[in-house]
């Protein structure tokens, strides 16, 4: 499905219930697996998560999580550490060029039972669930997070529990530290010292329920929306001051753009600055918080704002080469981008173009981040209902704030 977006007032002001934290909702998902006296409210609706929980419970003998790198993660893990579970782990064509050879390497050298189905180092998986002897492995640092997630998640059940030794300086800590949180919000004993993390063997947990906070990443488009719109104020529900979602930063960073930021009662308030002056130039370090590397470019480019993004070299292995995929689609707006392995930098262009499509890639966040382009100019976005794997409300809520979302494929 293509949608045709354009507002007419550039006026945002309504309230929008975000749902539960992907990040937060997978994590415990995983722990519920294995802690069934966990409840959990307010889970993400998206369909990562989905296909993260109907693959913890249900038994096939083939487990396709299509776009869903996380639950291709976790699972590796969960699955290979589960005595008895035998299965083959599939995903899209996509998923199976991503790269997981570390994750089972360092799983095979603490015992676990996984072959190649196809080609070395990618997915499909085929897997033999055993317990898992080892309590040291070791990784390199710079490696997605939820590759050492993935590990710590499993590792309470480990009859030794898991020490596990990062070389090198570490990428997107704060979701480490994420994970290391909500385990012992369970009980779990984690302690993260420098570059080494140690997990308690526990074999239960008290009766235990926990409510997922709302979504940060999905929150970066109500920010990008009011710091291209003319006037506006939106609430966002459920929101915490002190988050453990790395990019709660977006407080700070969109101060940058002309949105201010404040709570109360468990809402998000966000505030369009009146008569604000953005900077010519931002200079940020994104590898806290990578995924919200989309939406500050295209906010950028539409402000006249030029920017230099770095910390970004997990973006080449999401679900498209996020990079290029940046780089073509701004550019067909008039935006010079130079891109790096690790890093964009974007001249705004001095106006942008209009009518034009936005290709996304299979990657629901080049839908999410461009849509909010509509404030400054008409376009289409295609492929829109890829929005559906983090944000499946995401059009009707653009409805609620004065947005023209017209099908026309």
């Amino acid at each position: 499905m293509q949608v045709q977006l354009s507002h007419d007032t550039k006026n945002c002001t309504g309230t929008l219930e975000i749902t539960g934290s992907k990040s937060e909702s997978n994590r415990l998902l995983v722990l519920q697996a294995q802690y069934p006296n966990l409840s959990i409210s307010n889970l993400s609706n998206s369909d990562d998560t989905k296909a993260l929980q109907q693959a913890l419970t249900t038994v096939p003998a083939t487990v396709d999580i299509h776009h869903a790198g996380t639950a291709m993660r976790f699972l590796t893990a969960y699955y290979a550490s589960t005595p008895g579970r035998e299965c083959l782990l599939t995903g899209s064509s996509r998923m199976q060029e991503r790269p997981i050879g570390i994750l089972v390497e360092a799983l095979r050298s603490m015992g676990a039972n996984i072959e190649y189905a196809k080609n070395e180092g990618f997915p499909p998986l085929q897997i033999i669930g055993t317990a898992l002897e080892a309590s040291t492995v070791r990784l390199p640092a710079s490696i997605s997070s939820q590759f050492i997630t993935a590990l710590l998640l499993t590792a309470p059940k480990l009859k030794h529990g898991l020490k596990i030794i990062l070389e090198g300086a570490i990428t997107s800590r704060p979701y480490i530290e994420m994970t290391c949180a909500l385990m012992r919000q369970l009980g779990i004993d984690v302690a993260f010292t420098g570059n080494t993390l140690e997990v308690a063997p526990t074999s239960h947990i008290p009766t235990a329920e926990i409510a997922v906070e709302s979504d940060w990443s999905s929150s970066s488009y109500a920010y990008s929306i009011l710091a291209l719109a003319e006037e506006g104020a939106l609430t966002l529900t459920t929101y915490r001051k002190e988050s453990l979602q790395g990019d709660a930063c977006l407080q700070s960073i969109y101060t940058q753009l002309g949105v201010e930021s404040s709570f109360q009662h468990n809402q998000l308030q966000l505030r369009k600055i009146p008569n604000f002056k953005c900077p010519e130039k931002l200079l940020l370090d994104l590898a806290h918080a990578p995924d919200i590397a989309q939406t500050i470019a295209v906010s950028c480019a539409a402000l006249g704002v030029a920017c230099s993004l770095t910390g970004l070299h997990t973006l080449k292995i999401k679900e498209t080469d996020r990079l290029v995929a940046l780089q073509r689609e701004l550019e067909k707006f008039g935006a010079k981008v130079h891109i790096t392995a690790d890093s964009l930098h974007l001249q705004p262009p001095t106006t942008l173009t209009a009518d034009v499509a936005v290709a996304t890639y299979n990657d629901h966040r080049m839908a999410l981040a461009f849509a909010p382009l509509a404030l400054k100019t008409t376009l289409q976005i295609n492929d829109a209902l890829v929005v559906n794997k983090s944000y499946p409300s995401y059009w009707e809520d653009l409805k609620k704030l004065g947005f023209s979302v017209n099908s026309i494929k």
